[in-house]
């Protein structure tokens, strides 16, 4: 059979521009698509291919050269139009299994397809230069914030020194407070707009495992004591003594958790347990659990956890504040340590935060220390004070029962207690944990949860007795 014009070619209308030629490098056939694309009438046929592809094949004494291996797999080329203009193709050339000595060159325009890459690239850079311009502002920003944030700070710790008038005392404890929760949410912001350039970097050392632990447990074990909390952590004997990891870095993750913890926890327990899951060679895998009886959240809001600036329900930060920037710093510190961090909750029965990261060990310390052991395979490491541990139910947050009057008589004594002390700060983390224990309570008992919020926040020692008065007298 012979390739020809006046052959009908199933090929003729297909999109990619086909061509026909023999061992000459003479084109015996070409597409309607080879026509238009090169702006060729009716002569194309009997041009070399060479003229067409010139920078792949070239003019011999008997036919063509090309470097191109025949097959089925795809190379660049540049396609040469009648008037000499070219634009890049996408080509493969097959030989003939019907007509020995004949190849068939399969080509498709992607002048198009190299325009939209160049666009996205160049879309691309941009954006990553935007990125890089608003991360070093936001870090020049949060740098700048820190020297009158300190100013003040330094000078409020002064004044309390020298300051004996209870009422100016007491706003310099504000403003030092105030002070301390705007230097976190800076570090906050400098720490993700780091994470975010990936400048962010690790330095491990070698620490003091247990003693970490017990750091992280004496930073929360007051408010743990005012909220009458119970607090239980447990680490495995397994985890040496000593490892090598970046312990601050360690340090803010779980201090970010047990702070929500402790925000989100009205009553109950909140438990730490740390175990050794896999080593491989001189690492070793950790698996931390910290699990609280609090709030709780619905599985449909979970994925918003780890988000940046990201609440599960935006009333969440007016009620108890917060950036939403904690536990996406927390996935992506897990994450640059080798491991991950997952969550398990459920509305009203509290929530369970696990993570996992790699760490070094040192040779000959791979055996820790045995601490007494508490009968389950664990070992208790530390406790809060208050003895032993007392059983959390979920009728505690359930209006009514017999645990939950037991815990509002409590925390009222609590609550009355510091506005005898004129503590208001104190008075108003009892007064929340009241309203969270009558968040299902009669409309009758509601209103004197609401007016007795309102005394507090007032400072109205007047108001305050008589709502307790009338709350006390209900239950």
């Amino acid at each position: 059979m012979e390739w020809s014009e006046g052959h009908a070619f199933p090929i003729e209308d297909a999109l990619e521009m086909v061509f026909v030629f023999d061992r000459t490098g003479v084109i015996s056939y070409a597409n309607a698509a080879a026509k238009k694309k090169l702006e060729f009438e009716e002569d194309l046929c009997g041009r070399h291919i060479s003229d067409i592809f010139p920078g792949a094949y070239k003019p011999t004494e008997n036919g063509f050269e090309t470097e191109y291996p025949f097959g089925s797999e795809l190379h660049n080329f540049v396609a040469y139009r009648k008037n000499l203009t070219c634009f890049p193709v996408e080509a493969r050339t097959i030989e003939s299994a019907r007509q020995k000595d004949t190849y068939i060159c399969m080509a498709n325009d992607i002048l198009e397809k190299e325009y939209l890459n160049r666009e996205i690239t160049h879309v691309k850079q941009e954006a990553e230069q935007a990125l890089k311009v608003k991360s070093e502002f936001v870090a020049n920003v949060t740098h700048e914030l820190r020297t009158p944030v300190n100013g003040i700070l330094g000078n409020t710790r002064e004044l309390i020194d020298t300051v004996s008038d209870e009422q100016i005392l007491k706003a310099l404890r504000l403003i030092e407070r105030c002070c301390g929760d705007m230097n976190k949410i800076i570090n906050n912001i400098l720490d993700f707009s780091k994470l975010e350039a990936g400048k962010f970097t690790l330095e491990p050392r070698r620490f003091h495992f247990r003693n970490m632990l017990d750091y992280v447990k004496t930073q929360h074990i007051n408010k743990l004591t005012e909220k009458g909390i119970g607090f239980f952590m447990t680490v495995s004997p397994q985890i040496p003594e000593y490892i090598v990891g970046d312990e601050l870095r360690i340090i803010q993750i779980l201090n970010n958790l047990l702070s929500n913890a402790l925000k989100f926890t009205a009553v109950g327990k909140i438990t730490v347990e740390v175990v050794r899951t896999a080593r491989v060679k001189d690492k070793i895998e950790l698996f931390f659990i910290v699990k609280d009886t609090g709030i709780g959240i619905d599985k449909a809001d979970k994925d918003k956890l780890f988000q940046s600036f990201s609440q599960v329900d935006a009333s969440i930060s007016r009620k108890y504040g917060g950036t939403g920037l904690g536990l996406n710093i927390c996935k992506q510190l897990a994450e640059l340590m080798g491991g991950k961090i997952e969550v398990e909750s459920e509305k009203n029965k509290g929530s369970t935060f696990s993570f996992s990261i790699w760490v070094g060990i040192c040779e000959g310390e791979d055996a820790a220390e045995q601490p007494e052991d508490d009968g389950n395979g664990m070992h208790i490491f530390t406790m809060a004070p208050g003895g032993e541990e007392e059983e959390h139910s979920d009728n505690v947050t359930q209006y009514g029962t017999p645990e939950n009057r037991e815990a509002l008589k409590k925390n009222l004594s609590k609550l009355i207690l510091c506005v005898e002390m004129e503590n208001w700060e104190k008075a108003e983390m009892f007064m929340e944990t009241i309203r969270q224990l009558t968040q299902d309570a009669p409309r009758e008992v509601s209103r004197v949860i609401l007016r007795l919020k309102m005394a507090v926040q007032k400072e109205s020692y007047e108001k305050v007795n008589a709502g307790y008065e009338e709350l006390n007298s209900i239950l």
